[in-house]
């Protein structure tokens, strides 16, 4: 890597999933790398969805001198059961996505609840109110998203979800309001701050329908889904006026902890890092 000094010993991390080439992981680290001249190397590392296949897999990623990585799906549970200790945090949502190896053992935290804390606060305006916000999805992610809402003080939060029944334990874990699927229209117009963390939306998945009606340029619209980069929801949050922001916005944000904790270097969230991903984005939809 050009402009590194002499000495520099390489770092190597890396991200954990099944599948996991798709993930956009790398190619941040490997700018942010470039970027502060670190000799350092991300890598994808495919694991099996099973727990033992996950141990042995990091027990290997240690032993070879990784400083740590990210975890993916299906696998966030897994590290925080396999790390020696973990942040609140990581705790609270029940699922980790970095593990980092220390000298007392694997320690597991989830950068997922500060990347999108993060992300929300980059699109604020100063002094906007968020003073309502609905979460669309009663899983992993929507349980990150919650503790992240509470982290920055919000804390009038509505949830729902397809099936009730998961929405109805994430309500009770962190004393949300819960409203039925069917009502989600009506929670959005009294909300604002909309934030989708379902499947709805995603490449091959039917979009998430809301009434553009209940939309307007008071609110903030938000999509955990960074496939397509700007889902149907954006789009049309858009024309109402809202402000939007994708998933790609917490994606660099919950990348910067890991990148400071293996790395050591500066990691800058700007405009060209984005265009970067964008870029990658259009070249892996054209293959």
């Amino acid at each position: 890597m050009p402009g590194l000094e002499k000495n520099n010993a390489v770092k190597l991390a890396g991200v954990v999933g099944w599948p996991v080439e798709h993930s956009l992981s790398p190619l941040i680290h490997t700018i942010w790398a470039h970027r502060a001249r670190v000799n350092g190397f991300y890598i994808p590392v495919a694991t099996p969805p099973d727990y033992d296949a996950f141990v042995r897999m990091m027990s290997s990623l240690q032993a070879v001198g990784f400083q740590g990585v990210n975890v993916t799906l299906p696998h966030k549970e897994n590290a925080l059961r396999y790390a020696v200790d973990a942040s609140p945090a990581a705790k609270k949502a029940g699922a980790a996505n970095m593990v980092t190896f220390g000298p007392d053992g694997p320690y597991a935290d989830n950068s997922d609840i500060s990347g999108f804390a993060n992300a929300l606060h980059s699109h604020l305006k100063p002094g906007q109110p968020i003073d309502n916000a609905i979460v669309l999805g009663a899983g992993g992610a929507a349980r990150g998203v919650v503790l992240a809402l509470h982290s920055i003080g919000i804390t009038g939060i509505t949830i729902t979800n397809r099936t009730r029944e998961k929405a109805e334990t994430i309500a009770s874990d962190f004393n949300l309001k819960l409203v039925d699927w069917t009502g989600r229209d009506d929670a959005v117009g009294d909300a604002n701050l909309i934030i989708n963390t379902t499947s709805l939306g995603m490449s091959g998945q039917p979009p998430l329908i809301l009434d553009a009606s209940r939309l307007s340029s008071k609110k903030i619209v938000a999509d955990i889904v960074y496939t397509p980069v700007e889902t149907e929801l954006l789009k049309n949050a858009k024309v109402q006026g809202c402000q939007t922001f994708g998933g790609l916005d917490m994606l660099m944000h919950q990348a910067v902890p890991g990148f400071q904790s293996w790395f050591g270097g500066k990691a800058v969230i700007n405009d060209e890092l984005y265009t970067e991903l964008i870029s990658e984005l259009d070249r892996r939809s054209q293959k």
